[in-house]
């Protein structure tokens, strides 16, 4: 339970934050509506372009797992996102019971697989077409439901719980790094020197394994600058 509880806390955090203390209810600190659903379906449509779908373009491409894996951590950021709105609006519990009833669940419970392979392209895209539609049943939404899928998505991706977590967390400290550095009035640059920084951090964290949150801010800080200045 103590990796979910750890990335349910820091998803709180980081909505309280960014869009103002009362976001369960579905605005911002600045009137803006907030729709998670919304936000899953749709990142879930950007990561099927990790595969070459298209049949008239690139067909011989290899699909990019790395890229797959960011998506389905920026997807993971949104379902707890709707998990704890769920929770606070519904008064089901704390998030620690949450965080107990996701670790729970027979989907949760099967991450913990040693060393996962990614699955073929199309049984990928075909899971991920599911999780949207399951999204998109505006008056069927299933929390647990939705859960379910996401974790068969995880396993079909590569990941297991632990490089979930990490990515998780990487991602979450980028997400704060944008957020402090212009993400909200459009002056952060996402590319820096032809790599999106989500590349950018991914391999940070990868070459720097024993690296603390904090440590992964300050060394995205220096990249950054270095790239402003260049």
């Amino acid at each position: 339970m103590d990796k979910v509880l750890q990335m349910l806390l820091l998803q709180q955090e980081l909505n309280d934050s960014t869009n103002g203390e009362n976001w369960e209810e579905g605005i911002t600190k600045n009137k803006k509506p907030i729709d998670w659903k919304r936000c899953i379906y749709m990142e879930c449509a950007e990561m099927v372009d990790s595969f070459a779908w298209k049949h008239w373009k690139n067909i011989s491409k290899e699909p990019d797992w790395e890229n797959l894996q960011i998506e389905v951590v920026d997807v993971w950021h949104f379902v707890m996102s709707e998990a704890l709105r769920n929770y606070s609006i519904n008064f089901r519990g704390s998030i620690e019971e949450l965080a107990l009833n996701i670790s729970e669940m027979p989907g949760y419970r099967k991450l913990y697989k040693e060393d996962p392979a990614f699955a073929a392209s199309d049984e990928v895209i075909d899971k991920v077409e599911e999780l949207m539609f399951d999204v998109l049943k505006r008056n069927g939404f299933v929390l647990e439901g939705v859960l379910e899928k996401f974790f068969e998505l995880v396993l079909l991706s590569g990941l297991n719980i632990s490089s979930l977590y990490r990515l998780y967390v990487g991602k979450n400290i980028l997400n704060k790094f944008r957020q402090d550095h212009g993400y909200k009035d459009g002056s952060y640059i996402k590319v820096w020197n032809g790599e999106e920084d989500n590349i950018v951090m991914k391999r940070i964290w990868d070459e720097n394994g024993e690296l603390k949150p904090e440590v992964l801010y300050r060394e995205l800080g220096k990249v950054y600058e270095e790239f402003a200045l260049s």
